[in-house]
């Protein structure tokens, strides 16, 4: 089933940041963030186990335990079993994200793609997110930036594993869809180029933003549009620094990338638009993208993105930001012309 099919609206809740993602969120406040995204009329969740050992997961099975099941769409991840042994938190290998989730629980994390951990990941999935079904199974962070040259063999892993094994659960309807959920594009290329898996769709984070799309523009939108799938984009921010924070790809910003942002920022400015809001109708002028999922740690910046997609942003701001080469020429925007 096509992504546009299932998903209930172009705007999700990313769940990162109720793994603690970057600082200790008090329980009240993560509640609130997601009751914040329900009253606005959210009703796409993504989630994963690896968002704080669990923690995410755990926060919004909670929340959203009184709301009624078939009002809303979950996706989770497979590739990572959480276990109830405690591990040393420091000593986590956590390729590129380092300690992004030093403030989550501290239960052993287990990197594991086969088909047997797919079926175990959904199983305890499902525990700590309250629920009796998950809609979307995403394979989670099968590159380059988690496992480096190991990448390939993780790949491998979850190609006889974990994609026979969601395959098989779609077509028996425990699952609506899978894909991948990566950081990178070169698995999914890898991907819609194999025979046997069929995937429905991917959740790409960080690599189709202002500040980020040349590769993920070549070569895997168009093959994704071709094949009438679909795209989630996460991180639509990029890790924040679109917006005036620190961090791109969960590291402090180079200076080219905060250069980049002061220019982009100063066109939006001159417009009198929200850098918000460039962004999330850039991701989605893609034809190949069904819905954006920004991550949100307050519940104040759940209005500030829906705002965001509603706000008018005029059509010469746009042709500014392609005559100054900030945006690839043949990246399709909300407005043409």
């Amino acid at each position: 089933m096509a992504l546009k099919d299932i998903l209930p609206g172009k705007l999700g809740f990313g769940a990162a940041p109720l793994g603690n993602m970057f600082r200790d969120i008090p329980e009240a406040e993560a509640r609130a963030t997601v009751e914040a995204a329900w009253n606005d009329g959210i009703r796409y969740y993504d989630n994963a186990p690896f968002y704080g050992a669990g923690l995410a997961e755990i926060r919004m099975g909670a929340a959203l335990a009184d709301k009624p099941r078939g009002d809303f769409v979950i996706s989770t991840k497979v590739g990572r079993i959480i276990l109830d042994e405690i591990e040393d938190v420091s000593a986590r290998d956590l390729g590129e994200k380092g300690d992004v989730f030093k403030y989550g629980r501290p239960n052993k994390i287990v990197n594991d793609y086969s088909e047997a951990a797919a079926y175990r990941s959904i199983e305890d999935s499902l525990k700590r997110l309250k629920t009796d079904h998950i809609d979307i199974a995403w394979v989670h962070d099968i590159a380059q930036d988690f496992y480096g040259d190991e990448w390939l063999a993780m790949f491998e892993q979850a190609r006889r594993g974990a994609f026979k094994a969601l395959d098989r659960m779609r077509d028996e309807g425990v699952i609506k869809a899978w894909g991948l959920g990566v950081n990178r594009v070169e698995p999914i290329e890898l991907l819609l180029d194999l025979e046997g898996p069929r995937p429905d769709g991917f959740l790409l984070a960080g690599r189709y933003s202002l500040l980020d799309h040349d590769r993920a523009l070549q070569r895997v939108m168009p093959k994704v549009a071709e094949r009438e799938l679909g795209i989630v984009v996460g991180g639509p921010y990029s890790s924040g620094a679109l917006v005036g924070g620190p961090n791109f790809e969960y590291a402090p910003a180079t200076p080219a990338i905060l250069a980049k942002v002061a220019a982009i920022k100063a066109i939006a400015d001159r417009h009198g638009i929200s850098m918000k809001a460039a962004g999330l109708q850039f991701a989605l002028a893609n034809p190949a993208v069904a819905a954006v999922i920004p991550g949100a740690s307050r519940p104040g910046r759940i209005a500030e993105d829906r705002a965001a997609l509603d706000e008018a942003v005029p059509a010469e701001f746009w042709r500014e930001l392609r005559d100054a080469g900030l945006v690839n020429p043949a990246a399709p925007l909300p407005v043409t012309g």
